[in-house]
């Protein structure tokens, strides 16, 4: 599985997040099938009281013909936004991984794995602009699957070394990451492939540590 990206923008201060990534052109006559899905929404109850709800929504998914006008490639588009709220805490914050994991003849209802991005994002935050630059290449046969973050943020670490991150991290009680046509690129699959979308928030109180992911509803990519 490929996934490119052109250089885009992604605005977030400190709470919210947005990511806007280039599309492949699509290189076969056949017209795009746009999927509405329902996202999906999950509430955790950490032990000290702290309630952490997931939401996403407005996701979206337009699946295009093959770029390689065979039965192994295929390629598709994904939108959506991952909205986080807490209460019971002051200020807690958190960190959010949207991701996406992608499967060929695999049953995906319980995940995946981390795999890679390629491409070039812009981020800015309150301590200014960033760059972020990655790369990955996926193929993926019968039975396997993988995932991967839409966000992996290039930035100096308290050393000056380069640090990269996969999150948006957030003050406050709310947070959001939202993105709009992210490029899914798989080949090698000669048989039926399936993604889904997940959102990761790692949440830290003064005394518990604690993750919960959110996975919105499969969908058939061909």
């Amino acid at each position: 599985m490929t996934i490119r990206r052109n250089l885009a923008r992604v605005a977030g201060a400190g709470a919210a997040a947005t990511m806007a990534i280039g599309l492949f052109s699509a290189g076969a006559a056949h017209a795009d099938t746009f999927v509405a899905l329902p996202g999906g929404s999950i509430t955790k109850t950490l032990s000290d009281g702290t309630v952490v709800t997931v939401n996403l929504v407005g996701e979206s998914a337009t699946i295009s013909p093959s770029l390689g006008s065979t039965p192994v490639h295929r390629n598709a588009w994904v939108s959506g936004s991952a909205q986080v709220s807490i209460a019971g805490g002051e200020d807690v914050g958190g960190k959010i991984y949207p991701g996406y994991v992608v499967g060929c003849q695999v049953n995906i209802a319980g995940g995946g794995v981390e795999g890679g991005v390629s491409g070039g994002v812009e981020w800015e935050s309150g301590e200014g602009t960033v760059g972020a630059e990655s790369g990955g290449e996926l193929s993926l046969g019968p039975g396997q699957a993988e995932s991967f973050y839409i966000l992996d943020v290039e930035k100096p670490d308290d050393y000056g070394n380069e640090d990269h991150s996969t999150n948006n991290s957030f003050k406050g009680n709310s947070g959001s990451v939202t993105w709009a046509d992210s490029t899914i690129g798989l080949s090698g699959c000669g048989g039926y492939a399936q993604a889904r979308a997940f959102v990761r928030v790692k949440v830290e109180t003064d005394t518990v540590h604690s993750v919960v992911t959110l996975w919105g509803q499969p969908f058939s990519i061909g």
